[in-house]
């Protein structure tokens, strides 16, 4: 018997942050990890598939809805051990990620302040190795505590098994559906971080005079150029960067800049990455607002799709498919987004 009684026929539209989608059969809260297992026994015994969800900032639904549970994760818990300069944090999945980032902040800690304002919960930083201005949630993850569907049972995953990469980890790839987090685990400290910082982060400093680096004005710096950036997902429908920056061989690179020579690129480990809002810029899709669909891009960050007026999700499945058709037919790369489509 569950402690809560799930809520039927529940709107899916407010369980993301894109404000589309169908309707859920069943949803329920979950505060802690008995009624997390008691949940999943409730909807195994009916053989009613089950997703858990945290803020709903990075999916979106189909229009035929879930014909299942949701389970959104609001599994709470702060609590910081220090030994010496460093500190061992045991969050919960459902702690708003913002709110954690600001309180080890306030604390003096260093090592995610610039993955402030990143939407969403503490749970769902881990499942695309979340990343800004020169950090990413690998760099400080100890390991991920999780109730494992195969096995029945809670565990704990260590960072080295975690299948951490580029946006992405074991918990949106080979096991997407297996594990439920409950919790993260992370080390920080209190070493003031060292310039030189990300480009954006770094210019924002010097053209400010700022030489104190700190926790506290690296998070300052990153709020500030966030906010004129991109939009705040509590006011404006979207999910966040919709599409990954591509990486391509160098093969496909010297092809790309005999053509064009100010294409922006990095070198990383598998070749060159390129920007996909450079990409999307050039293909015309820049501050773009198609009457049709109701959908746009933010007129200062195209990786932002906008849903302005759209009534169904399939209206932003067309328009994500004419940007990627007008991407693929300039560039031959194929973008690949983020946000994932549920179920």
């Amino acid at each position: 018997m569950m402690s809560m009684t799930p809520r039927q026929n529940v709107s899916l539209r407010d369980y993301s942050t894109m404000r589309l989608g169908g309707t859920a059969a069943f949803a329920a809260d979950i505060h802690d990890r008995q009624q997390l297992a008691e949940a999943i026994a409730w909807a195994e015994g009916r053989s009613l598939p089950i997703i858990m969800i945290g803020g709903g900032s990075n999916i979106f639904w189909r229009d035929e809805g879930f014909d299942g549970l949701l389970l959104v994760n609001k599994i709470m818990g702060y609590d910081d051990v220090a030994e010496g300069d460093a500190h061992t944090l045991t969050i919960g999945a459902g702690e708003n990620w913002d709110s954690v980032v600001e309180r080890t902040v306030a604390a003096g800690l260093s090592g995610i302040e610039c993955l402030s304002l990143i939407p969403g919960t503490a749970g769902a930083t881990p499942v695309q190795n979340v990343g800004a201005y020169g950090q990413e949630i690998a760099d400080t993850l100890i390991s991920v505590e999780v109730y494992d569907r195969e096995a029945h049972s809670f565990s704990t995953i260590p960072n080295g098994e975690c299948g951490f990469g580029y946006r992405t980890s074991r918990f949106k790839t080979t096991d997407k559906e297996r594990f439920f987090i409950t919790g993260i685990m992370l080390k920080l400290t209190t070493t003031l971080p060292q310039p030189p910082f990300y480009a954006a982060v770094q210019r924002y400093l010097d053209e400010r005079g700022i030489t104190e680096h700190t926790p506290a004005t690296l998070r300052g710096a990153v709020i500030d150029i966030r906010s004129h950036k991109l939009p705040d997902p509590a006011v404006v429908a979207n999910n966040g960067s919709f599409f990954a920056n591509p990486v391509v061989d160098h093969d496909t690179f010297s092809r790309l800049q005999a053509e064009y020579e100010d294409i922006p690129h990095w070198e990383v480990s598998d070749g060159i990455k390129l920007s996909a809002a450079w990409l999307i810029e050039q293909a015309g899709f820049k501050d773009r607002h198609d009457a049709e669909t109701g959908m746009g891009t933010w007129p200062t960050q195209p990786l932002v799709l906008v849903n302005e007026d759209a009534h169904a999700t399939n209206d932003l499945l067309t328009f994500r498919q004419n940007l990627l058709d007008a991407v693929q037919t300039k560039f031959g790369i194929t973008l690949h987004q983020e946000p994932e489509l549920l179920p």
